[in-house]
């Protein structure tokens, strides 16, 4: 007899070198799975145990979380790679420019034009070249549903350019830290006309704007003595002086030097911190109705029409024969009755041009109106708009409501002879002669 049988008795032995035997395949069975999963998930950063303990349960965490997790994921691993450093901050002192003083862009975009006739900034004797401009944030949206929705928008813009040919321009980038949020179109806008002095009118949109009407043609014609075109009204700007007298939303603007001194008289109000607060004062205290807030672009406008209506007002068209922009608050839940009683191609309330839809923000968190709201009213704005396109091909959705579609006519063995009802898939000013600059 051992002496550990001596001392516990030969049962309490016998028991114990069973436990001793027991506890040594499961160290050996722990191990064994410890080396499978770091075969599976890696080392880990450093191969420390407790980071490959932390990496597991991050897996599994993330595996059961991804649908809902996905963007969040992103959103840490851009912050993860973006540039740390702060831009230096500005002397609010200093007056703001949005770049070098420019007073002879006539003249260097008329010679440019003379020596590029392949590309004038007419495409016919009546249709300018226009680039339209939109964009959104560089980061992902806060709210993931958001950035299929921004899909949606620039999808829709881009069915538009493509059958009233129009170029089109995508922003995702921060042209200047200063001016953020309402104001970042500033320095773009400007920085695309003087790179394409090819075109003849930048048509800027905001990216939760869109078609609804695909058949109406801008009456460029109208425009010839103008440089800018918004909707709005007169009195409104003019008499009212009414913040919301205009909309800033979308709007054409001429590639021209007025443009330019235009640009450069708008933007002091625009750079973030002190100066847009000041500025948002001011501008509350001389408009009417403006909420107290920091300035924004579409107020500035509006105050410098009005204080300075003998240097631009010459020059700006507040338009309202039809709709560039359309709140659509009082449009969205008329569609089916404008189906029922119009036709696309009027571009006014009977079937608007632009829905725009202020105050939703689709890609925030946060909005004036509810998420659930806004985003079933923008799928039925996509699909109205979207039926316009689908119809050349044969389709269309089954409801306002609904992203399926369904065929409204047969194939045929002769598809150049049917007949194009709306006049999109070979519009007649495709086939325009190109002139040049004289």
């Amino acid at each position: 007899m051992s002496v550990l049988g001596r001392c516990l008795g030969v049962r309490r032995e016998r028991q114990l070198q069973r436990a001793l035997r027991n506890g040594r395949l499961t160290l050996i069975c722990l191990v064994l799975t410890v080396v499978v999963l770091r075969g599976t998930i890696g080392a880990g950063r450093f191969g420390t145990p407790e980071k490959d303990l932390h990496d597991l349960r991050r897996l599994l965490h993330r595996q059961q979380h991804l649908p809902h997790r996905a963007l969040a994921e992103q959103h840490r691993d851009a912050s993860f790679l973006a540039d740390d450093a702060d831009d230096p901050p500005r002397d609010p002192s200093a007056p703001y420019s949005l770049g070098p003083q420019i007073s002879d862009w006539d003249q260097q975009r008329a010679d440019w034009l003379r020596r590029h006739p392949d590309r004038p900034s007419f495409v016919s004797p009546s249709k300018p070249r226009v680039l339209l401009v939109t964009g959104s944030s560089p980061e992902p949206c806060a709210n993931p549903v958001g950035d299929y929705f921004l899909l949606k928008f620039i999808k829709n813009k881009i069915d538009y350019c493509r059958v009233h040919g129009l170029e089109i321009f995508y922003n995702m980038a921060s042209f200047d830290a200063q001016m953020a949020g309402f104001w970042a179109k500033l320095p773009l806008i400007r920085s695309l006309l003087l790179s394409h002095p090819e075109v003849e009118f930048l048509w800027w949109m905001d990216s939760d704007a869109m078609f609804t009407d695909m058949v109406f043609e801008l009456p460029w014609e109208r425009y010839g003595p103008y440089n800018l075109v918004m909707h709005g009204w007169e009195e409104m700007v003019y008499d009212e002086h009414n913040w919301i007298g205009l909309n800033t939303g979308s709007f054409l603007l001429r590639n021209c030097q007025w443009s330019l001194d235009l640009l450069d008289a708008w933007a002091p109000m625009g750079p973030k911190g002190e100066t847009r607060i000041e500025a948002g004062k001011v501008l509350t205290a001389y408009l009417k109705d403006r909420p107290v807030f920091e300035a924004d672009d579409q107020s500035a406008m509006v105050y410098l029409l009005a204080t300075q209506r003998e240097r631009w007002g010459d020059k700006v068209h507040l338009e309202n024969g039809y709709y560039l922009h359309g709140y659509w608050g009082i449009l969205v839940d008329r569609f089916e009755e404008m189906i029922q009683n119009d036709r696309p191609g009027l571009g006014d309330h009977r079937w608007p041009l632009v829905t725009h839809f202020v105050g939703c923000k689709p890609c925030g968190k946060f909005g004036d109106y509810s998420v659930e709201r806004c985003f079933k009213q923008m799928d039925r704005a996509f699909n109205f708009g979207d039926n316009q396109i689908l119809q050349m091909y044969g389709f269309t959705h089954k409801s306002l409501n609904s992203r399926s579609v369904k065929r409204i006519r047969n194939e045929t063995d002769n598809p150049l002879d049917l007949k194009d009802d709306l006049g999109l898939l070979h519009p007649e000013f495709r086939a325009a002669t190109k002139v040049t600059q004289s």
